[in-house]
């Protein structure tokens, strides 16, 4: 059953209890990598291995995303600004102990390639923000896997 969270704004990427900000530099440009995130939803399960399922709803608005192993969350889109940044905050969910979460992607330009930034911003109970915490190198190596496999896609 989903639960509905927090609303909380793009201000919260820098507030949070729990901020993890991991950053790589890939070949794609900044405009190929932020139509990926924003414009191609659906091709999120194809590079971020976590993402089981991605689609737009409300024309772009918000989002529904299932990960494997059974999470659910709904999203409401705060940021999409071509090329630099594309941000959405999770609405409702199915993440036990989860009270808010915002994620932001930040580009910008690295030669003829793209700095990609990605900022987890979440709160929820202590156990929870323990768990995220410890999952720092978890999280950074899903990370780095997802955009080194968007980068090849991008590149094909």
């Amino acid at each position: 059953m989903a639960r509905q969270l927090r609303p909380v704004g793009l201000d919260f990427v820098e507030t949070a209890p729990v901020r993890l900000v991991f950053a790589r530099e890939i070949s794609a440009a900044p405009e190929a990598v932020y139509r990926a995130l924003a414009e191609d939803v659906p091709g999120w399960a194809e590079w971020f291995s976590a993402v089981k399922r991605a689609r737009p709803l409300d024309d772009g608005a918000r989002r529904e995303v299932r990960l494997k192993g059974g999470t659910r969350f709904e999203e409401t889109i705060l940021a999409a600004k071509e090329p630099e940044v594309y941000a959405y905050r999770v609405d409702a969910g199915n993440a036990p102990g989860l009270r808010a979460l915002v994620e932001e992607w930040r580009l910008l330009p690295a030669g003829t390639g793209t700095r990609v930034r990605w900022t987890f911003a979440a709160d929820g109970s202590a156990p929870l923000r323990l768990v995220l915490k410890g999952s720092r190198a978890a999280l950074g190596r899903a990370f780095r896997d997802a955009v080194t496999s968007l980068d090849r896609r991008l590149a094909s």
